[in-house]
């Protein structure tokens, strides 16, 4: 069996795991990454490149049928080729991944050892039957993974994870997608444009991240106005029958419903990598799931020379968390003893349905814990429906809210479905790191006509909320057509 000594050793060759290494190299050379599974992030293989090269397309196809608003007739329905629509997907995705393989590929082969690690104490882990490492520092960067109710695995090859659907060589007939979070969203509204019938169940009436009543009750309307939601779903029956899946469920209005579907893709959450990893053989503290607690500003753990990032860290499981994390985790484990709070930037997250989901900041749940019924921060908002330049684009759907603390006008955050989110949410959150007050924002300049204009019709609302501007005046014509 090999036997190696290094200074620092991460586990996982991820976002996070590359990042901590390059991080632990600029104060040591010797580290090493270990890796068991393929080469290349989950963003590129399986994630967030992948379901934005499906929703492309889904987006053209629906582009197209919406021609008819605008005074324009296209001659017949568009036909969907799913064969061409998988080929670009998969060839795309190739291309995306084996960019993250080529830097890969960069590191020298003795830094690099392929493998499944285990702890066999806090300073020695053991890579399968092969090799054992002594690391004076361990930056864990496992990463996560999919996970459903266990009797699902005898569905067989008719269950799957978001991870499969991007190996299709055609599209389905029709999917039955259980959990409208982030990944069942984006799959299932594009699925469901590119001609797939597409059933979605979820509980407790949660839609994406969104934790604000009235936001998520708005996105739970739009989306169901478009395919089958039942956020709540009452299914009593998910068994195989022969090449296909038999649903029994009651649906919205109480009627039991009987059908079949070609497949079940299971977007029901992703836990840690870490129940492998043979944490029971160190005195680290984990959490209700069993992950290691950190620091949020140095991810070290409870044991002093262990650090932990990216999604295995059961923090935020986004690419540029796990980036940040990673770098931070790496750093302090290269410098060891000397650790450094690192920069966690504003929350940012968003869902790349239509329309767009965004949140930023603290969100609502969070402010309702944080002030409770106080009356300590107010809410501004907007409606899309009626905003300018959504109507001119026919992308007029979705509201908008923004959160800040009474006296200091501080902004606090924002939950939002709607036209450009993505965008706005990029402003928000740089107005949040920056700790702005909304009068501050308001002084920032808006173009006429565009989106934009909406957030500042919110942020007036909610400075006059605040009681540190004036009330909001109906159809003012300074406000402009566009607010």
């Amino acid at each position: 069996m090999q036997q190696l000594n290094v200074d620092v050793a991460v586990i996982g060759a991820g976002t996070a795991g590359l990042g901590a290494y390059r991080a632990a190299k600029e104060h040591t050379a010797s580290v090493v990454m270990i890796e068991g599974g393929p080469y290349g992030t989950t963003c590129a293989r399986v994630g967030c490149m992948p379901s934005k090269l499906l929703i492309a397309a889904a987006e053209a196809a629906h582009d197209i049928g919406k021609a008819d608003k605008f005074g324009i007739e296209v001659p017949a329905k568009p036909i969907i080729h799913g064969k061409q629509v998988m080929q670009r997907v998969k060839s795309e995705r190739d291309r995306f991944a084996g960019f993250v393989v080529e830097a890969v590929d960069g590191i020298p082969a003795e830094d690099k050892i392929r493998g499944y690690a285990k702890f066999i104490d806090a300073t020695t882990l053991q890579i399968d039957d092969h090799t054992q490492i002594t690391a004076k520092r361990i930056v864990i960067a496992t990463g996560s993974r999919p996970t459903y109710p266990a009797p699902w695995a005898e569905l067989g090859d008719r269950l799957l994870i978001n991870d499969d659907v991007f190996e299709w060589d055609d599209l389905p007939e029709s999917v039955a997608v259980f959990g409208p979070g982030v990944i069942g969203l984006e799959l299932g509204q594009a699925l469901h444009r590119l001609g797939v019938r597409v059933l979605m169940f979820g509980v407790g009436n949660q839609v994406g991240p969104l934790s604000d009543p009235d936001v998520a009750e708005y996105a739970r309307n739009a989306f169901a106005e478009e395919f089958y939601l039942d956020a709540d779903a009452k299914v009593e029956t998910i068994k195989r029958d022969g090449d296909r899946v038999f649903l029994a469920y009651n649906d919205k209005q109480g009627e039991y419903i009987e059908t079949h579907v070609d497949y079940v893709i299971a977007a029901t959450g992703r836990r840690p990598n870490v129940d492998k990893l043979g944490l029971e053989n160190i005195n680290i503290e984990l959490d209700e799931r069993g992950v290691p607690t950190a620091d949020h500003y140095t991810l070290q753990t409870s044991v002093p020379n262990l650090f932990i990032a990216g999604d295995a860290s059961n923090q935020i499981p986004l690419l540029h968390e796990a980036a940040d994390q990673g770098r931070i985790a790496g750093d302090n484990a290269g410098r060891f003893p000397d650790i450094r709070a690192g920069l966690r930037r504003s929350a940012i997250a968003a869902v790349f349905s239509d329309p767009q989901i965004a949140m930023v900041g603290q969100s609502h749940r969070e402010l309702e814990k944080q002030y409770g019924s106080c009356g300590c921060f107010a809410t501004g908002e907007v409606s899309f429906e009626n905003q300018g330049r959504s109507r001119v684009m026919l992308k007029n759907k979705g509201m908008l809210h923004v959160y800040g603390e009474q006296g200091t006008g501080r902004f606090l955050g924002a939950e939002m479905i709607g036209p450009s989110a993505e965008h706005i949410a990029h402003l928000l959150a740089w107005a949040h790191q920056q700790k702005m007050t909304i009068a501050q924002m308001l002084d920032m300049p808006f173009y006429h006509p565009v989106i934009e204009e909406g957030l500042r019709t919110a942020l007036r609302d909610l400075n006059a909320k605040l009681h540190l501007g004036p009330a909001m005046i109906e159809q003012c014509m300074e406000c402009g057509p566009g607010a």
